[in-house]
């Protein structure tokens, strides 16, 4: 058994408790905490001993050694109805998850990129309809893959152009070279493009980089997931004449007031970083992973719409709080309810899922009864999907094992976060919904 297994299930019961205390609805206890419900769970219509069932659920992976640590903060109508968190951030080091716990968000950095883009999109900097050659001129002479191999592939023309509501959408035909389903992500592997980027590249050598390689298939013609979400972050600093970074900080994090929300860990906060963890080939247990967790502690060279902040459960409860409110947040106006409405909405061809539209290939999230919209995906048929959604629930999930929704119907946000690598690693995405739901006893409250 591993040091780490033995430490983890040593702490499996260091769950901290639920017990309503007083704060602010998001935030309280300072600035980048996420604070404890100032109200009963059955005020919301949540049952505390079904709430219990989960959050022991959760820290049954802790027991098993599966899972170092977790978090989860819910809310309603607004306001928090469930915050507890289990397990420890640093189990080598015998460090709890606290409130002030620093995540690496992976693709949860896609929402952000996606609403710092509508909010230039809302200033007319751009058209949801303008091809992306428009701000990357090498976009415009990309190839699309036939056949043959990765040092002799066959390839085509664009038979139209690769627009930006296909970065949105996932519909670009770009891919990932960490996917290892088609030989096109070979050949980003095979230049540096993998989990990743080359040492000394910035963004705008990345999309060049990019724009060397074929398509894996026509733009608006399929849905596969891939770096569209980091080259719309290039158009980002195009549209705007800024850096990407500089974009989102403005546009996004410091109106919402996202401090601990960064794309490297100042070295002052370096023991408030969870560690990364991956499962340990046959045993499954939780193995620290430093290789690719400690490139959380170093300023990148290409900042990436697609991935790269770290933040707090607090700071991104207050981001899904601006969308759940209709694109406001403690009077400030991210973007208006027509662009949040606009986002949320399924924008795949035909109002199809995904399991038709798209490759059946890894993503952040299930493919029947589940469409996508401008950087989230969206519920179309929750008995399609065989998960308690709600129809237009929306979100999206992160490398790590974390995720978050916003239910529309129920008016609940949800996020949890824990540091598990790769994020299919346990079915969690799948039993948080159904439990949480299951704790749900009174829709009306």
């Amino acid at each position: 058994m591993s040091t780490e297994a033995t430490t983890a299930n040593s702490h499996a019961g260091d769950r901290q408790p639920h017990t309503p205390a007083a704060g602010r609805a998001l935030g309280g206890g300072g600035r980048h905490r996420v604070g404890r419900p100032s109200q009963p769970a059955g005020t919301f219509g949540f049952d505390a001993g079904r709430l219990d069932i989960l959050d022991t659920f959760l820290d049954r992976y802790v027991d098993d050694r599966r899972m170092n640590g977790w978090q989860l903060a819910v809310t309603r109508h607004g306001e928090l109805a469930h915050v507890a968190a289990g397990g420890r951030r640093d189990v080598e080091a015998d460090l709890p998850v606290e409130d002030d716990t620093i995540w690496r968000l992976y693709s949860m950095t896609k929402p952000i990129t996606a609403v710092t883009a509508l909010a230039l999109w809302e200033r007319g900097l751009f058209s949801l309809t303008d091809p992306v050659s428009d701000y990357i001129d090498s976009f415009g002479d990309l190839r699309v893959w036939r056949s043959g191999s990765a040092t002799r592939p066959a390839t085509d023309g664009l038979t139209e152009p690769m627009r930006i509501w296909h970065l949105f959408t996932h519909t670009s035909g770009l891919t990932y070279g960490f996917l290892n389903a088609h030989t096109v992500d070979g050949m980003y592997r095979a230049v540096g493009l993998e989990l990743g980027v080359p040492d000394g590249l910035d963004l705008a050598a990345v999309c060049e980089r990019l724009a060397t390689l074929p398509l894996l298939f026509q733009p608006g013609t399929e849905w596969n997931y891939g770096m569209s979400t980091d080259v719309l972050g290039r158009v980002v600093e195009v549209a705007a004449g800024q850096p990407f970074a500089e974009v989102v900080q403005a546009e996004v994090l410091e109106p919402l007031d996202m401090t601990e929300t960064v794309w490297s860990v100042p070295e002052a906060d370096h023991g408030r970083l969870a560690a990364l963890y991956v499962p340990m080939p046959g045993t499954g247990d939780a193995l620290r992973y430093d290789a690719i967790g400690n490139a959380a502690l170093t300023p990148p060279t290409a900042t990436m719409g697609g991935g790269g902040l770290c933040g707090t459960t607090g700071d991104y409860l207050r981001f899904a709080a601006m969308l759940a409110r209709g694109g406001e947040l403690d009077g400030t106006r991210i973007l208006a309810p027509s662009t949040v409405e606009l986002m949320t909405s399924n924008h795949l061809p035909g109002h199809v899922d995904l399991s038709v539209f798209g490759r059946p290939l890894f993503s952040e999230t299930t493919f029947d009864g589940v469409g996508f919209g401008l950087g989230v995906s969206v519920v179309i048929d929750p008995v399609a999907a065989k998960v308690p959604y709600s129809v237009g629930e929306y979100g999206w999930g992160g490398a790590a094992s974390t995720v978050f929704w916003i239910d529309p119907v129920l008016d609940m946000t949800v996020v949890f976060m824990t540091q598990l690598l790769p994020s299919d690693s346990l079915p969690l995405r799948h039993y948080l919904r159904q439990l949480l739901k299951a704790a749900l006893v009174d829709p009306r409250a």
